[in-house]
């Protein structure tokens, strides 16, 4: 049994060890250690490596869809998580009384592997979706796997599910690290057992609209969140509730809604399922994550290409006013990548914006995604090869 203290150390060291380098962590030299843990855990497939699994590849939406493997492991309350395994993708046990069911005790992420043109399988810094879940985790009264654990789990189950990783450019495998509660608990707390939990499907665009430039509405009677709450961690909470105005958004044509803050509702905070930026001369603008906006990785990384490419970057708190000024504007996350808005609809007043090509969001498009799929140099060691 490891006690707290133990696990306390073992963290520090893996994350002493994970920031010596100005790269968060070089996780290539796990490539080998997951492939001999498949061979371990794996029952004998009846699919070969190379079989392809019957998908229209130009054909594909943001659905889910069942593929072999997936990834699981549990803990106790104040101990580490044991050894993962792989298994073939099912259902999941849990009690009624489950954290996660009664009290919404759970985390989710997501990530995505691509297949290159040379035929290397990809990943795109697994590693900052592995510290987000910590600090997640953190917020909800929660142990978490260590950065190595998170990303050495994602590693396995992309190689185990490789067929399932689409063709060059026909889209991307989308891995779901789940983390929740899964002990037995009656009266409001912490529950006692957690399980981490990793599953797949290719995907290709998130929206139907595909490269599309999405229609927005401004939500102005429900909020996404506030001040002191959970918007800034991926909360399971934190969905749910914007069911209802995206629903009603939908039914009158919008792609998506966008959320003001909570307080104000003046500043505009984020797109249901992605970060937003603003676009005025050579200023891009995004709303400063202050815990109540998603840090999203893809937010992140185009922060970094945006200000290489010599845009100045600000990310500060915007009014609904500056975005309806803005030249261009377009949303960001891992499912949606880069998406153009082509129009915003506030106070009954749909207001347009550039779109197309020689546009910046498609600037900032091309190089991330180019980066991703192996055909843009990396210099920041944001790529993890895995085959």
């Amino acid at each position: 049994m490891i006690s707290r203290r133990a696990c306390f150390r073992n963290l520090l060291q893996s994350l002493r060890t994970s920031y010596s380098s100005s790269k968060i962590g070089d996780y290539h030299r796990f490539a080998s250690q997951a492939s001999s843990s498949l061979q371990q855990v794996l029952e004998p497939s009846t699919y070969s490596d190379d079989e392809n699994p019957g998908v229209d590849w130009d054909n594909l939406g943001f659905y889910m869809m069942r593929t072999d493997y997936m990834y699981m492991t549990k803990c106790t309350k104040g101990e580490c998580f044991e050894q993962g395994q792989l298994s073939r993708y099912g259902n999941i046990e849990l009690s009624p009384a489950a954290g996660v069911l009664n009290y919404g005790q759970g985390l989710f992420e997501g990530t995505k592997a691509y297949r290159s043109e040379d035929g290397r399988l990809l990943l795109f810094r697994p590693e900052q979706n592995a510290i987000r879940m910590k600090m997640g985790a953190e917020r909800m009264c929660m142990p978490s796997p260590s950065i190595d654990q998170f990303v050495d789990a994602v590693k396995q189950t992309a190689i185990a599910n490789k067929r399932w990783i689409p063709p060059a450019g026909k889209g991307s495998l989308y891995l779901r690290p789940l983390l929740m509660g899964s002990g037995q608990i009656l009266g409001l707390g912490a529950a006692p057992e957690y399980i981490f939990l990793i599953y797949v499907s290719p995907v290709g665009n998130y929206f139907k609209e595909g490269f599309a430039p999405l229609n927005l509405y401004v939500e102005e009677e429900f909020d996404r969140a506030s001040r002191g709450g959970t918007g800034g961690v991926k909360s399971v909470t934190n969905y749910a509730p914007g069911l209802k105005p995206l629903t009603r958004a939908k039914s009158r044509g919008f792609s998506d809604v966008l959320y003001l803050d909570s307080v104000n509702k003046k500043f505009i905070e984020e797109v249901s399922s992605c970060n937003i930026f603003i676009l005025k001369g050579n200023v891009i603008a995004s709303p400063a994550a202050n815990g109540t906006i998603l840090e999203g990785v893809t937010r992140k990384s185009i922060i970094d290409i945006a200000r290489e490419n010599g845009y100045q970057v600000e990310e500060r708190v915007i009014t609904i006013d500056e975005l309806i000024d803005a030249d261009e504007v377009f949303c960001t996350g891992t499912a949606v990548g880069v998406a153009p808005v082509g129009s915003v609809t506030y106070k009954g007043q749909r207001i347009e914006f550039k779109t197309g090509p020689h546009t910046v969001s498609q600037e900032l498009y091309t190089t991330l995604e180019g980066i991703k799929r192996g055909l843009i140099k990396d210099n920041k060691g944001w790529i993890v090869e895995i085959d």
